[in-house]
């Protein structure tokens, strides 16, 4: 996985030439849509990305976990979390969170997820999917680093998932023997090897070890999002930010225009000869008068940002507290704490207790890194499907695409998915194969 392949090295040096270039809508500027937007940008495609915020990855992109994670990718309807998910429910600290009364929503969710879950043998088959997916898209982010040099406190210097107990460590030698399967970079760690690699992980959080995905990566996505945009506009892509989607116009073959609601509340129509569907949570209302389901889910999530204090204490990468299930990163002189998975549909409150346990996991791996009372708190929603998979692929006419649905892994899979989406948009045949995440799959 080191370096670009030569398959990404040289896709990226060559424009395709096999069709005409196309006025293409991309309606989403987070940071799917931006990479989508450059990846059709090179392909020279006209451009324009429609963004309801004022700037670009100001939604889902703006305060997560920061890793880019692409050995860790896996669908959440995974058969051995459904009897764990029960006594994360019970625990005051635990990190699965159900709004009481949970809403109709939320449980449409949740059984959707156990029925999937349940499934002979589609977990392992979407597993493999997303793994081959993050492999390849960290190809094509190292090819974007490299290209443009964005400041972002981007690194590829690994993860850790740690080990808080011997039945953990047991789980990650089999997952170990997946990833050396696949190719994917990876080793088993002792205690004493965990403390070697992160020497500031001085705390008395439970340890029994780790297993490390050797080159995964770390960066602010926020920060890349906009960069990348900027990039984008240079390059003569229009984007329109605080505009409203309203409706996508079409007859039974085309999309042929987008109906929005300017930031000074006027109508518009804007017509174009493609679209793509890349705006999260918000996705699924507009291809749905279109006769296309796409049960996302958004999941919330929680994080801090906090000014490092003592850098010798701070995390070098990224380390997965298995005891909170907490993921704490550095970014440059920053540290991005992100937990939990609550079901309280589009519910923005920050509860005191959410951020009190993701300290509660910093400071019991990093002590004194950080005044953590000081820290800038953020919540978001995770565009989750209930199989796992991002929903990738030609939509229900047939000049609609879909990239959208990456739950927890948008960060990850952006640059890739922007790469075979554009692929489908120009009729090539995807280098990763896309059956796992065609987008009419909730309907067989």
């Amino acid at each position: 996985m080191s370096g670009v392949s030569g398959v990404a090295g040289k896709k990226w040096c060559e424009v395709s030439e096999r069709r005409q270039p196309m006025h293409i809508v991309v309606v989403g500027g987070g940071v799917v849509g931006v990479t989508t937007a450059r990846e059709l940008i090179r392909r020279g495609h006209q451009v324009t990305v429609l963004e309801r915020h004022p700037v670009a990855g100001n939604e889902t992109s703006k305060g997560n976990a920061a890793q880019r994670s692409y050995g860790v990718v896996y669908p959440w309807a995974d058969p051995s979390m459904v009897f764990k998910a029960l006594p994360w429910l019970l625990r005051q600290d635990g990190p699965l969170k159900l709004g009481l009364p949970p809403s109709v929503a939320a449980l449409r969710f949740m059984f959707s997820t156990l029925r999937y879950a349940w499934s002979p043998g589609l977990f392992g088959l979407n597993k493999r999917a997303m793994l081959r997916l993050g492999v390849f898209s960290r190809e094509w982010f190292l090819a974007i680093e490299q290209e443009h040099g964005l400041a972002f406190d981007g690194e590829h210097k690994g993860l850790l998932h740690l080990a808080s107990s011997p039945q953990a460590m047991d789980d990650y030698r089999q997952l170990y023997r997946l990833l050396n399967e696949m190719g994917i970079a990876a080793s088993l760690l002792t205690q004493q090897q965990v403390r070697e690699a992160e020497p500031g992980m001085t705390g008395d959080g439970p340890l029994y070890g780790a297993i490390r995905y050797d080159t995964d990566g770390t960066g602010d996505c926020h920060l890349f999002s906009q960069a990348l945009a900027g990039v984008c506009e240079q390059l003569g892509a229009r984007f329109r930010y605080g505009v409203e989607v309203e409706a996508l116009l079409a007859d039974p073959q085309r999309v042929n225009a987008v109906q929005l609601r300017n930031p000074d509340g006027r109508s518009d129509i804007l017509e174009a000869d493609a679209f793509v569907v890349s705006a999260g949570c918000w996705s699924p209302g507009l291809v749905r008068p279109l006769g296309l389901n796409l049960p996302i889910y958004p999941v919330k999530g929680y994080s801090i940002t906090v000014p490092l204090r003592d850098l010798e204490k701070a995390p070098v990468s990224t380390v997965h507290d298995d005891n909170f299930k907490v993921v704490s990163t550095r970014l440059g002189n920053r540290l991005r704490a992100t937990g939990f998975v609550e079901l309280v549909d589009f519910n923005r409150d920050i509860p005191d207790a959410r951020i009190a346990t993701i300290r509660k996991s910093v400071q019991s791996r990093f002590p004194g890194c950080a005044d953590l009372d000081a820290a800038e708190t953020w919540t978001g929603f995770r565009p989750m499907t209930p199989d796992g998979p991002a929903i990738i692929g030609r939509g229900p006419r047939d000049n609609l695409f879909l990239n959208t649905g990456h739950g927890t892994f948008g960060w990850t899979l952006s640059a890739g998915s922007a790469a075979v989406i554009a692929q489908v948009i120009e009729g090539e045949e995807p280098v990763v194969p896309l059956d796992a995440f065609r987008p009419g799959r909730f309907a067989e």
